[in-house]
C-alpha cells in the first residue's frame, strides 16, 4: 500500500507536473467571465514561476546538501566482499525490446560497477532491480544488467540477481534475504550521489551494513559556483529529483524506515542484524 500510495501522491505532487496543472486551472478559471482576471493572473504567475524554477538554479541547492552528504569512495586497501548496484541506470523495457543496453542519464551506476568488478576480481555483485510499477508487472531491470555484465567477461557466479524490488526499502530487505551478509563482511553500495543519504540509512535499518559508493553527481558541489540553467527542462528534471529525494527523506523516515532524517557518515558501516 506504501508504494502505491506514494507513486500516485508523487505523480500530482511532482514540481513539473504541479506547476503545468497550476497554469492550467488558472485558465480554465480564465474561462469564467467574473473570474476571468483572476485566471489570467494565476496562469500567467505560475508560468514565470515555471520559467524561474526552470532556469535558476534552485534545484542544485536542493541537491548539493544531498550530494555532498557522502565522501567520494577511495580505495584503503581493505577487502571487499561484495557490491550492491542498485537500479535506475538502465532503461528495462527499452533494453528488452532492442536486445541492447540502454543506459539512462544515471548510467554511472552501471559504468563504476563495472569498474569496481574488476578492481575486486573476488567480490560477489548483486544487482538490485525489479520490474513492478503502479499499473503491474514490468519488466525487471536486474536480469537484463546481469546478462550485459556476463558479456563483458564478468564471471556469473559472482552475479546476484534480485528482481523483485520496487523500491528503496525493498532494494535493502530483498538484497539482504539473497545475499545474508555474514558479520563482518565489507559491502559496497553503488547508487547516485544524491540518493546514497536515503539508501544507507535504509539499507542500516534493514540490517544491511554498507560502505557508500556515490556515483552519478548532477552538480559540482559548490554553492557559490552554480549557474543558470540553458533550458528550462533540464533545471525542472532536476527539480524534480531533488524533491522527490528529499520528500521520501521525510516519509521513510516517518514510516521508521530509516533512523535519521537525513543519514550522514556515522549512519554507515553498522552490524548486520541477526
Amino acid at each position: 500500500m506504501f508504494y502505491y500510495v506514494s507513486k500516485i501522491a508523487w505523480f500530482f505532487a511532482t514540481p513539473s507536473n504541479l506547476l503545468i496543472s497550476l497554469i492550467l486551472l488558472g485558465l480554465m478559471i480564465a474561462l469564467v467571465p467574473s473570474a476571468r482576471s483572476l485566471g489570467i493572473g494565476l496562469a500567467l504567475s505560475f508560468t514565470l514561476a515555471t520559467a524561474a524554477l526552470g532556469l535558476l538554479p534552485i534545484a542544485n541547492y536542493i541537491l548539493i546538501p544531498l550530494e555532498n552528504r557522502f565522501p567520494p569512495f577511495h580505495d584503503d586497501g581493505k577487502p571487499v566482499d561484495g557490491i550492491i548496484l542498485l537500479g535506475g541506470s538502465v532503461e528495462a523495457a527499452e533494453s528488452a525490446a532492442r536486445g541492447t543496453i540502454v543506459a539512462n542519464e544515471s548510467a554511472e551506476r552501471l559504468i563504476d560497477t563495472i569498474k569496481l568488478a574488476h578492481l575486486y576480481p573476488k567480490a560477489r555483485i548483486l544487482i538490485s532491480g525489479g520490474g513492478g510499477t503502479v499499473f503491474g508487472e514490468g519488466i525487471a531491470e536486474a536480469p537484463i544488467i546481469a546478462s550485459f555484465l556476463e558479456s563483458l567477461g564478468i564471471d556469473r557466479a559472482r552475479l546476484i540477481i534480485e528482481d523483485r524490488s520496487r523500491t528503496t526499502y525493498e532494494n535493502a530487505v530483498f538484497s539482504r534475504e539473497i545475499a545474508k551478509p555474514k558479520e563482518g563482511e565489507r559491502w559496497l553500495l553503488v547508487t547516485s550521489a544524491w540518493h546514497m543519504p536515503r539508501s544507507v540509512g535504509i539499507f542500516e535499518k534493514a540490517g544491511f551494513p554498507v560502505v557508500p559508493y556515490p556515483v552519478d553527481y548532477r552538480t559540482s558541489g559548490s554553492v557559490t559556483k552554480q549557474r543558470f540553467f540553458a533550458f528550462i527542462s533540464d533545471g525542472l528534471r532536476r527539480l524534480d529529483i531533488g524533491t522527490k529525494e528529499w520528500a521520501g527523506l521525510v516519509a521513510y523516515y516517518a514510516a521508521g524506515r530509516t533512523s535519521a532524517l537525513l543519514p550522514g557518515p556515522q549512519d554507515a558501516g553498522g552490524k548486520v542484524s541477526r
